[in-house]
């Protein structure tokens, strides 16, 4: 009889025990991350607002519509989960919208081309040009080019070098033989050098080549950059003011200039339809969760808002955004009233100097004295990987403290640099930085991003990962939680930068730079 009563509250003893211990691992953090994995693992909504963003809406260039139309679907996107939202004007830039690009060989024989115009280039005026082409000569100097420059009247210039091989360099490693892939690289390489030395003793760079053509009569002009990768161009802003720009695909351009080179007079067909806006306001989309004990202390979540043109900007930076959006969903639904205020900030015009953070971190001093952290991501569609302290001498006090809640598959494969250097530009943490709040980069996994997706034609919804985008929204979503929640300020100390080999001198933290504010415009 004692033994069985030994047991019973032995039992009971142990039963407690775990109830209690139970009771001390459901702290508040644990159930909010908890929480916050859940809804961002089963209620996802990233594939519908990728969807809504990239493929209805589309490339958010700045001054274009479709950088406007991006800005008010994101206040309506967040007040339908209560959240407030707005646009808030920091400048005003070239107003253009894209139209139909078709361009085709007509001679020697009939071939559509695969390209299109660059951002702000001319049109075509609603008509077909057809005319032949002609390549950059290899002149002695200027003088020489000069010279030459009236043969280019009611003619297409090519200006890129034509690429020796559409293969990347990974394809080659793959399947040549060492010789013959090191023969391939010497030569490529002398023939870069070559074409560098060609356009450098006209006596012009890019954008004075460019005019330079157009005042002496081309109808066009006709280039291909490249971007390492099978069927992917970079696509940026054209430099002429009358007549189009157009990027045609490494095949497509070779094709040209071997019958060009070879004397068969190729002629090519150009319709590139686009819109001048004239001058148009630019914004940046500030979404708020008010904060309830410390409202004027503020945790940032962070990504630019604006793209290139040549995709869909999916993953520079619509993954970035997609990101953000929806750890402010998840924050909302799950901690409605945090401690301190919660900012989403959409940039504008990151593409052309970080110009929307900028202008936000001008305008704005009482919110930037007052941060407690900006987490920042850019880079691209994978998870992230990578976190560094930007110089910020006890960064690695507070990020850890943050990170130790992470769920392990989503901390462990982060690699922590602290204190860091701070980031003089690449994105918009720097702009925070250089004004000496807490800002850090959440640095992603590449997926080949800086060959297939950054400011390419490729960059694309299909390109979007989602687990790894899903992770990073559960990151930046406990990140945001618990900087909101610390009960202790962090500290902006800085380190003291090494001295600099080339001066002599001891490093200096970057300086705040002025935002340009009117852009696109002579």
């Amino acid at each position: 009889m004692k033994l069985r009563m030994y047991r019973t509250l032995r039992l009971i003893m142990l039963i407690a025990l775990l109830n209690l211990q139970q009771a001390f691992a459901q702290t508040p953090d644990s159930v909010i991350v908890a929480g916050i994995v859940k809804e961002a693992t089963e209620n996802s909504q990233l594939e519908k607002l990728a969807h809504e963003l990239m493929d209805v809406i589309g490339p958010r260039l700045v001054g274009s519509p479709q950088m406007q139309q991006a800005h008010d679907w994101a206040v309506e996107k967040y007040k339908t989960w209560g959240i407030t939202a707005r646009n808030e004007k920091w400048g005003e830039w070239r107003g253009w919208e894209r139209g139909v690009t078709h361009i085709d060989m007509v001679h020697p024989r009939v071939k559509s081309l695969e390209g299109m115009q660059l951002a702000w280039s001319p049109s075509t005026a609603g008509k077909s040009v057809t005319a032949e082409l002609v390549i950059i000569p290899d002149v002695q100097d200027s003088i020489a080019f000069q010279q030459w420059l009236p043969q280019v009247k009611g003619k297409f210039v090519m200006i890129s070098m034509n690429q020796p091989t559409g293969r990347p360099d990974y394809n080659w490693q793959e399947f040549a033989t060492k010789e013959s892939f090191e023969k391939m690289k010497k030569e490529r390489t002398a023939q870069t050098e070559a074409w560098r030395k060609r356009i450098s003793k006209t006596g012009m760079n890019n954008r004075t080549l460019a005019e330079a053509l157009e005042k002496a009569g081309a109808v066009g002009i006709v280039m291909s950059n490249w971007s390492n990768g099978f069927g992917v161009n970079k696509i940026f802003g054209a430099n002429t003011k009358k007549i189009p720009t157009i990027d045609i695909a490494l095949e497509d351009y070779g094709l040209l200039y071997r019958l060009t080179e070879s004397g068969n007079k190729p002629k090519i067909t150009v319709r590139s339809d686009s819109k001048e806006k004239g001058t148009v306001p630019t914004f940046n989309t500030i979404a708020e969760i008010k904060g309830t004990e410390k409202p004027d202390e503020y945790v940032i979540l962070s990504a630019h808002f604006d793209s290139w043109d040549g995709g869909t900007g999916a993953t520079d930076n619509g993954t970035g955004t997609l990101v953000m959006m929806e750890a402010a969903r998840i924050l909302k639904k799950l901690y409605p009233n945090p401690k301190r205020t919660i900012l989403v900030g959409h940039w504008g015009s990151e593409e052309q100097g970080l110009n929307g953070s900028r202008a936000f971190v001008e305008d704005h001093p009482e919110i930037v004295s007052n941060i407690q952290a900006v987490f920042n991501q850019d880079n691209g569609t994978g998870r992230v990987t990578s976190l560094a302290g930007q110089g910020f001498l006890h960064s690695y006090e507070y990020l850890g403290r943050w990170l130790s809640v992470v769920p392990a598959n989503i901390k462990d494969p982060i690699e922590t640099r602290f204190p860091g250097s701070p980031g003089t530009g690449g994105s918009d943490f720097a702009s925070f930085v250089a004004a000496g709040a807490p800002a850090f980069s959440l640095s992603s996994l590449s997926w080949s991003y800086g060959s297939y997706t950054w400011h390419t034609n490729r960059d694309t919804y299909d390109k979007i990962v989602f687990d790894d985008v899903r992770s990073n929204a559960i990151l930046a979503a406990i990140m945001a939680y618990m900087a909101s929640e610390d009960p202790q300020k962090t500290k902006r100390d800085q380190i003291v930068l090494p001295v600099n080999p080339q001066t002599g001198k001891p490093g200096t933290w970057p300086a705040k730079r002025t935002p340009t504010r009117k852009g696109g415009v002579n």
